[in-house]
């Protein structure tokens, strides 16, 4: 088998040597910390859905009605030689309010919760450390609501919430 290579999003690796890891975060509404992730170097793909919640393949309506139990959610892919999952934490935590509980902003309703879903027992332990790394320096400035668990399901969004604000020429952000 030769030497492959595949470029994505302008990140380039090489699919022989892996490398390629999953983290899935839910901050409020999807679309800004969409982007906010994206522009982050080592990001290989993302993607918008809904997690956590009771109801398989919700669509954005299901989830909007606040009943299902889904938050809306970012999974990122991400080349883990290029930027860690520890760094990933780090703009997770600063792309939101990780106080607000069930809510970011005028955002309300459990679906714009704060929750970190794990891809395995490695990403749990590194996400209890780093949360209680950022309770330890008070800087969050009030107590931490955010949501620890691993990831039981992902549904991806519909194709019109991927990547909504590219797709609108509002790729502007006041997010990290």
């Amino acid at each position: 088998m030769g030497h492959m290579e595949a470029i994505v999003m302008g990140t380039q690796f090489d699919r022989l040597n892996g490398g390629l890891a999953k983290a899935t975060f839910a901050a409020g509404c999807f679309w800004g910390v969409e982007m906010a992730f994206r522009r982050l170097e080592g990001v290989v793909m993302t993607s918008v859905g809904y997690c956590g919640g009771s109801l398989p393949n919700p669509s954005y309506e299901d989830v909007c009605t606040g009943g299902t139990g889904h938050a809306e959610a970012l999974q990122v892919t991400f080349d883990s030689g290029r930027v860690s999952y520890e760094q990933m934490l780090s703009l997770f935590w600063v792309c939101h309010d990780p106080t607000q509980l069930n809510r970011q902003g005028p955002d309300i309703g459990s679906q714009y919760r704060s929750a970190i879903f794990c891809h395995d027992s490695d990403q749990l332990a590194a996400a209890e450390a780093s949360k209680q790394a950022l309770v330890d320096s008070e800087q969050a400035g009030g107590s931490v609501v955010t949501e620890i668990e691993m990831l039981s399901d992902y549904f991806p969004a519909e194709d019109y919430h991927q990547q909504y604000l590219e797709k609108r020429g509002m790729a502007v952000s006041n997010l990290p």
